[in-house]
């Protein structure tokens, strides 16, 4: 890896509907920067609306990276993250640009941070056993549990993605999870100091952008697109139980009227922000915080 301090970087975070996109964009041409995002439904294609994503011309010219990298049928992880991370480093020192990282999937983030360990390879023999302990999810969830109670204690009994790479890991190398892991420790992948910045609304007026972006989603063809998704896709890639996705498949079920999927959407939006602000507010130290005005002012 280059060395980090070759150029400048700095992360925005915040919640859902919170302005990190315009600020980003804004910070991006100030610095000369391409932007990164970190956004676990922007990485898909054709989910342009529900993931509200800035289009070609709200981007201005500034490259993104983290954007329409996959299908929804198609599975990633953090460490998907890690390589584009390590893409638009590369992109950014050949270009001589600086980097803005933002997204409301502050976990990226952290692990970026942190880093993750390293996996090992896993065999077609062992991928065949795995499959076949995985077709009786919760009897090998509550073996793995017994066999491994520190590292299972944090996967939920149905998270059959999680417990498949315990079950990898456990049966290729002969090391529960919790073992291996302290084994192969994780390497931060960002190394440099890293400024955070992080916007702040307060939580009715959040509530009202929330809304409003919601309905300005529906006008702007959001059903269409959750059908088109369904036909192309099925319901069954894990994108598909996206809020906005899974309250407009009810809608379309029959399950909600029109109005009462909008509130859906805004309801389970709004509690996400929740939850995305208790994590920021817990995983990073020596965050700046301000609203979008005070941010802007110390950004540009």
């Amino acid at each position: 890896m280059p060395n980090l301090e070759h150029i400048k970087q700095l992360a925005l975070i915040g919640s859902t509907a919170s302005g990190k996109t315009s600020l980003a964009i804004k910070a991006a041409q100030h610095l000369d920067a391409h932007i990164l995002s970190l956004d676990s439904l922007s990485i898909y294609k054709e989910i342009d609306i529900v993931s509200a994503k800035p289009t070609p011309e709200e981007r201005q010219g500034i490259k993104h990276f983290g954007i329409d990298c996959i299908y929804p049928n198609e599975d990633f992880d953090v460490t998907t993250f890690i390589g584009l991370y390590h893409e638009v480093y590369r992109r950014c020192q050949e270009e001589k640009k600086n980097l803005v990282i933002v997204g409301g999937t502050s976990f990226y983030l952290k692990m970026l941070l942190e880093g993750v360990s390293e996996l090992p390879f896993i065999s077609e023999e062992i991928k065949n056993e795995t499959n076949k302990y995985l077709l009786d999810l919760p009897k090998t969830y509550t073996w793995l549990l017994d066999l491994d109670p520190e590292h299972m204690s944090k996967i939920k009994s149905n998270d059959s993605y999680r417990i498949e790479k315990a079950l990898n890991i456990y049966l290729e190398t002969g090391q529960i999870p919790s073992e291996y892991f302290k084994t192969y420790p994780p390497q931060p992948v960002i190394t440099a100091s890293l400024p955070i910045y992080q916007i702040e609304w307060k939580r009715e007026i959040l509530r009202e952008r929330i809304a409003l972006r919601t309905k300005i989603m529906v006008e702007n063809g959001l059903i269409d697109e959750i059908c088109g998704l369904e036909k192309k896709y099925s319901r069954t890639p894990h994108c598909m139980k996206a809020i906005g996705i899974k309250e407009t498949l009810a809608y379309l079920d029959g399950i909600y009227s029109k109005n009462e999927m909008i509130e859906k959407i805004t309801t389970n939006t709004a509690r996400l922000a929740k939850r995305q602000k208790t994590f920021n507010s817990s995983q990073f130290e020596n965050v700046t915080k301000g609203s979008v005005r005070e941010l802007e002012k110390i950004l540009l």
